[in-house]
């Protein structure tokens, strides 16, 4: 048997080499520019100004836990008709940066067993997983009972298809896919490590992961009307797979399990303060938690909202990237002269604005972010200066992207707190979309597409 060797001579060698290095060189040269284009970005307004130097008023702080407030938790109201009701939290600021998170008390673990001593505490704990599991069991019943009606023989004509299914049922198998394979195993495996399951549920709210549970308020008014609408059915359907309790009782689960997570946070916190427990990374982790999951409460309020804006049929707010915020403030539409109460919703690619009529909300406006500037009035003098931004909008001028500012709105809030959280959302926004355009727009070379022209070229000049 006979082996056959490669042969290569010089010219092989240096033409393969060559593509290496100038590939290399391309790779480079693509982080060489990339990094002068963060420098440049860097160097610039990040398109939220702020111009007036007046002293700002600071936001609210939460209370210190030595402090006797905090031991007396406020009540907090009950969901009512699968709509969340507005509670308080004992962080509710929106510029809480968990300070404590990074003294050297946190950083060492604590003898958490006196914690569990507390048989208060320990029901609190108990009672949070089990009714995970719970919830978890509900939905999965839910989705066996009413996630596959295309199979129904006489379903109606209403009710068949994909889109009707996706409409009557939302995203809800989303949202037992992150509690089932992620909320559920990290509650189990850290059922004696408190502060190991703060801390990763806590992740959870960071990566934005119960955002579906936004994307689920924004369908429930379609839902509603379409199971309105085949009222009859559904009930004689409930009656035939012997449902107790129906698919409204199903759909409004995720609702009320999303506001009874504050609420148990809140009995620990309290519990925690009054046995007079010394074990600050745990409090501290629970602390963070609940602060987040308020924050992920009043987005997912405001959420409802969205469908509800008259005169929307221009835009899809599907295409507009995630929901951020919605704030109202006192406008003044400078083209128009027209002053009037304004809602303003905050998406990662546009800000929307809409004009407040009694319980109703007419569309005015949308800009995407990069058309945009945002800046604080130059008369710091007037006692409203740190209640007010100015929306200014970029003209191009001539094809270049370098033009005039015009004055398009003029937004004053109650309080300037208000106004300075509001500002901190837009940077966010800001920076995040700025982050993709510049990934979009960077020269790259995917690593199969370099390894495929490297065997190209290396089997071209072998087989010529």
């Amino acid at each position: 048997m006979e082996l056959s060797l490669f042969t290569l001579n010089l010219f092989d060698v240096v033409s393969v080499v060559l593509t290496f290095l100038v590939i290399f060189l391309v790779q480079i040269l693509n982080v060489y520019l990339h990094i002068l284009d963060d420098n440049a970005d860097n160097g610039k307004s990040i398109d939220v100004v702020d111009k007036a130097p007046a002293k700002e008023c600071p936001l609210l702080e939460s209370q210190s836990p030595s402090s006797p407030i905090a031991t007396t938790l406020p009540k907090s109201q009950a969901s009512s008709n699968g709509k969340l009701e507005k509670q308080i939290s004992l962080l509710d600021s929106d510029s809480h940066e968990d300070e404590d998170t990074l003294s050297l008390e946190n950083l060492f673990p604590c003898d958490q067993t006196e914690i569990y001593a507390s048989k208060k505490i320990s029901f609190i704990i108990d009672e949070l997983i089990q009714t995970e599991v719970n919830y978890v069991n509900n939905l999965k019943k839910g989705m066996l009972n009413y996630g596959q009606l295309k199979d129904v023989e006489d379903l109606p004509e209403a009710l068949s298809g994909e889109t009707k299914q996706k409409m009557l049922l939302g995203n809800i198998k989303e949202i037992l896919e992150l509690h089932e394979k992620e909320i559920l195993p990290l509650m189990l495996r850290n059922q004696r490590d408190l502060k190991g399951l703060f801390d990763e549920f806590a992740a959870h709210f960071e990566k934005n992961s119960f955002y579906c549970y936004v994307s689920f308020t924004m369908g429930k008014k379609s839902s509603m009307q379409l199971r309105q609408d085949n009222r009859l059915w559904l009930q004689t359907y409930q009656t035939q797979i012997k449902d107790k309790l129906g698919i409204d009782s199903f759909l409004v689960q995720p609702i009320q399990r999303l506001t009874r997570y504050p609420l148990l946070l809140q009995q620990f916190i309290s519990e925690f303060y009054k046995s007079g427990i010394s074990c600050k990374p745990v409090l501290t982790a629970v602390c963070k938690l609940e602060t987040r999951m308020r924050r992920a409460l009043d987005v997912v309020n405001q959420a409802e909202e969205i469908p509800n804006i008259e005169e929307l049929n221009e835009l899809d707010v599907l295409q507009l990237g995630n929901f951020r915020r919605a704030t109202e403030f006192d406008a003044q539409h400078f083209p128009t002269r027209k002053k009037y109460r304004s809602k303003v919703f905050l998406f990662d690619r546009c800000l929307v604005c809409t004009e407040v009529r009694k319980k109703r909300l007419a569309y005015r406006q949308h800009y995407n972010w990069e058309h945009v500037e945002l800046q604080r009035p130059l008369d710091s003098v007037s006692s409203n200066a740190n209640k007010i931004i100015n929306l200014l909008v970029k003209q191009e001028e001539g094809g270049s992207s370098v033009g005039s500012k015009r004055e398009e709105y003029s937004f004053m809030a109650a309080e300037a707190s208000v106004v300075k959280q509001w500002l901190q959302a837009t940077h966010k926004i800001i920076e995040i979309a700025r982050n993709e355009h510049a990934r979009r727009n960077t020269f790259s070379l995917p690593m199969d597409l370099v390894l495929g022209v490297v065997l190209a070229i290396w089997l071209i000049w072998q087989y010529l």
